[in-house]
């Protein structure tokens, strides 16, 4: 009975102090713990907002946004950010850079807004190029919804 008794008090103290030790390690954490910030973030790739881990209108309008820039696609979004449909239509496409419509380098572009159609699986937007004296054009840029990474899949410059 003794040797009973004496196990249970062992118990009963370790848990005592486990539970002591737990208390004084959130006490020491304290507010200033629970204001940092997480260690680690998760990859962009796995944060997704699309329930399907499809592409966003959001996201594909970042992506427009930042594949062409101010000015166009630079070599390496050109390299890996295109469709290889894509490279191999520009490739056959003389006189004029198929990726931006057009046989110069323009002043400014801009990306409206992203439409998605799921059951294409594709999303677009009309990006816009503002020229050396004011003159503008137009052409649709396309996204897959589930391309992986997300790349520019096809143009259309409306000839």
């Amino acid at each position: 009975m003794l040797r009973t008794a004496s196990r249970k008090t062992a118990a009963v103290a370790a848990a005592g102090a486990a539970a002591l030790g737990l208390t004084l390690t959130l006490a020491a954490s304290g507010p200033a713990a629970a204001a940092a910030p997480p260690r680690t973030a998760p990859a962009a790739d796995t944060v997704r907002t699309d329930p399907d881990g499809r592409h966003t209108a959001a996201e594909i309008h970042r992506f427009l946004s930042s594949f062409y820039g101010h000015h166009g696609p630079g070599a390496w979004a050109r390299e890996h950010q295109v469709s290889d449909y894509l490279k191999d239509r520009a490739a056959h496409t003389e006189g004029y850079d198929l990726l931006l419509c057009a046989q110069n380098t323009p002043r400014e572009i801009t990306i409206g807004k992203v439409t998605t159609a799921q059951s294409a699986g594709v999303g677009w937007a009309t990006v816009t190029t503002l020229w050396d004296g004011g003159q503008r054009s137009s052409f649709t840029a396309y996204v897959g919804l589930d391309s992986r990474p997300i790349a520019l899949q096809d143009v259309d410059c409306g000839q």
